[in-house]
């Protein structure tokens, strides 16, 4: 039986039973309840939000509007009767400046509907919970959640049940199926509308109409998200048909196949020519990350070397003996650092993370620093006619911090060196320690010519450097790394033409006991022995390498030979010559240290093997037992390292057993 006949019938009597709640709600409306804050949210609900609608797919002018978390709100916080007004005005709005708009008449019914479903709604949850603005005022809780549940689903099913009707009566078909087919989808609007609702009005009492921005982003995601869903049934119905025009045109199939298997071809190269230029970048990249370790160690080493240069030059002219004695200490300690700063690098090529700190005297260190650093800060600077002094302010407390001594002077004496840079006309460098809540802090003064906020904020970038060609921009960025790895901080305070303070923070060790610093040579047990019967057998590339060896060993008492090659050493092995050590470089052209060590291993199997090499503890354990090597010993050795070894192979030759040692 055709229903469109009794269309219009429904939508007048909905419209006249609307007219009379509107009427109703006008009437009752709380005008003492409202506030200025009403004004937004009306302004916000009519020309805004109303403006957000997508048609409902199978009808011929089906809007959906997504203002129902502002009707919500409005009915939380002022009640139904302000909520059946604005619902009303709102659904009119959207429906007369849809593209293309509705019909008065329609227009007016939306209203009406929406209208009427918002006061059965409020009714409801009057009849359950109250007073729906108490129900608001109060905490968030179960109960108030239950309400926005009940007050979404009560607005869904009413709204969609009245539209569902008109629009079953309208197409002839059954009320379930038009329900089904083209409203079950839009709850979401309702029960993210109810949400948002309730998440602001309880933000309402602190931030006020600020609240509405968290309604906003759920309003405006659920209207992308109904858009997208529309646009990608718009995409399915263009690719169906799309398919039903290629079935109709089978002649046009073989030539798509040709046009799919060119841009199969060419998305191929495509791919190639990108995995190319990846691969090509990715060399870049290496080679830039070469290039900046390089700058790196070429940094540290030319401070290294300087305070090696500086000082060496300063005692050729000195004549008092412990001047000349605690020179040379610190030429010593100096070359040290340089060995480790080695041993960071090939810490870092084999990714390792642990740290062998040991309790470091704060005050020795700044002193330590001071007396390395005067060939920059004094002599050189008086030599060009600057004039720095060096101010040190020890703390009364003996402050002791947890780190790498070598590391943590490496840090000051960058600093220092940046200070007097910065003092051109000279100036006064102070360096000072205090402690305080469980940290020690070192600082660095000058009152050199200062730097700008800009430059400040980046002086711990890598690169970055105000010395143009005479710098690398690393000293910082590499300090920075270092106090990092401490657990500490660090941080300039400058300001131009007034100097600059570098203030480096360290945990305090505490009041734990100093630790004596670890042996650095074998614990091997020395007996007095006969130097000169034990003969040695130097060999190195490197001439003065050779040299030091041979004055260190002839120095106690060793009688001492040198080779340049591991082959001439074989050659003086394998000649009837008895030896009982031979230090060997490892890395030598034609015959290296293990192919040595191996073939002398041919001609006497309990002959001890040692190794002493600039590789460290790079070396592998798998190539020291291959070689059945007894000692491994890396460079830069002390003294003491390679005597006690000769002692060893002396008391073993004592014992009637020949030693090997590699070097």
């Amino acid at each position: 039986m055709p229903t469109q006949r009794y269309v219009k019938p429904y939508m007048w009597t909905f419209i006249v039973a609307g007219a009379a709640v509107l009427l109703y709600a006008a009437a009752s409306l709380p005008v003492r309840r409202l506030d200025l804050r009403l004004v937004p949210l009306v302004l916000f609900t009519l020309f805004v939000s109303s403006r957000l609608c997508v048609p409902i797919p199978r009808t011929a002018s089906g809007k959906i509007s997504f203002s129902d978390a502002l009707i919500f709100l409005v009915m939380l916080l002022y009640g139904g009767e302000v909520a059946v007004l604005l619902g009303a005005a709102e659904i009119f709005i959207a429906s007369r400046f849809v593209r293309p708009p509705i019909s008065f008449f329609t227009s007016t019914f939306n209203g009406a509907m929406m209208g009427l479903s918002t006061l059965v709604t409020y009714a409801v949850l009057t009849l359950v919970y109250g007073d729906v603005t108490a129900l608001a005022r109060g905490e968030f809780s179960a109960t108030f959640a239950g309400a926005l549940c009940v007050m979404a689903l009560v607005q869904y099913v009413v709204n969609t049940a009245i539209v569902s009707a008109q629009t079953a009566l309208k197409a002839n078909e059954p009320l379930w199926v038009t329900w089904r087919n083209r409203y079950l989808w839009t709850s979401i609007t309702y029960f993210g509308g109810a949400s948002a609702a309730g998440i602001t009005v309880k933000l309402f009492s602190t931030v006020g109409l600020y609240a509405l921005v968290a309604a906003a982003p759920i309003v405006v995601i659920t209207y992308l998200t109904y858009r997208t869903y529309l646009n990608n049934l718009e995409a399915m119905s263009a690719a169906a048909k799309a398919e039903a025009a290629a079935e109709a045109r089978a002649e046009s199939a073989a030539q798509q196949a040709e046009q799919a298997r060119r841009h199969v071809e060419e998305l191929s190269h495509y791919i190639s020519e990108q995995e190319r230029i990846r691969e090509q970048y990715a060399q870049i990249e290496k080679l830039s990350a070469l290039g900046e370790l390089a700058s790196g160690v070429a940094h540290d080493f030319n401070n290294t070397l300087a305070g090696i240069l500086g000082r060496a030059q300063l005692l050729l002219g000195a004549k008092d003996p412990e001047r000349i004695e605690a020179g040379l200490k610190l030429i010593i300690k100096t070359a040290k650092d340089g060995a480790k700063t080695i041993k960071r690098i090939q810490d870092f090529a084999r990714q390792r993370r642990d740290h062998d700190f040991q309790p470091v005297d704060v005050d020795q260190l700044l002193l330590d620093v001071r007396e390395i650093t005067r060939p920059r800060w004094k002599s050189r600077a008086e030599s060009e006619g600057v004039h720095i002094s060096l101010e040190l302010q020890l703390g009364s407390d003996e402050a002791r911090v947890m780190g790498d001594e070598s590391e943590l002077r490496e840090v000051l004496v960058n600093l220092v060196f940046n200070a007097v840079d910065a003092m051109p006309q000279g100036g006064t460098l102070t360096l000072s320690t205090r402690e305080a809540a469980g940290q020690v802090e070192i600082a660095v003064a000058d009152t050199g010519t200062g730097m700008a906020e800009e430059v400040r904020s980046r002086v711990f970038d890598p690169f970055f450097t105000t010395k143009g060609k005479a710098g690398m921009g690393l000293g910082l960025a590499v300090s920075y790394g270092i106090i990092r790895r401490h657990e500490g901080g660090i941080e300039a305070e400058s300001e131009v033409g007034k100097g600059t303070t570098f203030r480096v923070r360290l945990p305090a060790a505490g009041a734990a006991a100093p630790q004596e610093p670890a042996a650095e040579a074998p614990a091997i047990a020395l007996v007095p022995q006969r130097p000169g019967a034990t003969r040695i057998l130097v060999v190195d590339d490197e001439e003065n390498v050779r040299e030091l060896l041979a004055d260190i060993l002839e120095s106690e008492g060793y009688h001492v030979e040198l080779a340049s090659s591991g082959r001439e050493a074989l050659e003086k092995f394998g000649d009837g010559s008895a030896f009982d050590a031979l230090f060997t470089d490892l890395g030598m052209q034609g015959m290296s240290g293990w192919e040595l060590a191996h073939a002398v291993r041919e001609l006497d199997e309990k002959i001890p093997v040692a190794v002493v090499t600039g590789w460290g503890e790079a070396v592998g354990s798998s190539e020291r037992q291959a070689a059945r090597v007894d000692w491994v010993i890396a460079k830069p050795f002390d003294t003491a390292q390679i005597l006690a070894i000769a002692r060893e192979v002396a008391r073993r030759g004592e014992s009637g057993r020949q030693g090997i040692v590699a070097a």
